[in-house]
This record gives C-alpha cells, structure tokens and sequence, in this order.
C-alpha cells in the first residue's frame, strides 16, 4: 500500500482565461448612457463606464454647459464614477461623447424606454 500514487488534486480557476482574454486588446469597453424615471414626468441620466483617465468633473462642466441641466458625479461602489444629469439627455450625451473624441459611436450603449 505505500507503493500507491496518491494526486492531490490542486486548486483550479476555470475563469482564469477569460478573465486573462479580457485585458487584451480585443475587450470592448462600452460606455452605458441610461435613464431612471424618478417622479411624475422627472427622468435622470447616467453615464457609466468612461475611462478613468478622463476627468468626469471637466466633462460634467462641458454636459451642463451644453444642454442647460443640472448635474453631478456620483461614487458608485461597484460602477465606480458615475454622471447624472437631470432630464432625457441619452441621444445629446452619446452626440456630445462621439464629437469631443471621448468615445467611439460603436463603443456606446444606449439603454431605456
């Protein structure tokens, strides 16, 4: 009985390949543009998935300044940095991504209604 090959079988990621392809360069890093209904005819906005190089406060400054709203960066735990705005401002915002060279049309996502 001492003679017997006895495998311990090891720890194994099945994930850690697609988790590794991910950080290539064949990743699309899509950015969300979506809307929340808040009361009554009030909608919100949110821009999620820039890069962090960008600076979301200077970006939020150009947004307000363009198309008259209000709005603000918020800290998400699990989305990170994320734009309000106030009002229906999808199909203004992905425009305005598109024609300041943030973002590629085919890399935005327009979710909602």
């Amino acid at each position: 009985m001492s003679d017997l090959d006895v495998q311990i079988p090891t720890t194994f990621d099945p994930f850690a390949d697609a988790n590794a392809e991910d950080s290539g360069a064949g990743a699309k890093e899509y950015v969300h543009i979506r809307i929340q209904q808040r009361n009554g005819r009030k909608s919100l906005t949110t821009v999620q998935g820039l890069k962090k190089e960008f600076s979301y406060n200077k970006i939020l400054k150009d947004l307000k300044k363009e198309f008259c709203c209000n709005g603000t960066v918020v800290q998400d735990p699990e989305l990170g940095q994320v734009i309000q705005l106030q009002g229906d401002q999808r199909k203004n915002v992905s425009t305005f991504l598109v024609q300041a060279g943030i973002v590629k049309k085919e890399n935005i996502k327009i979710h909602g209604f």
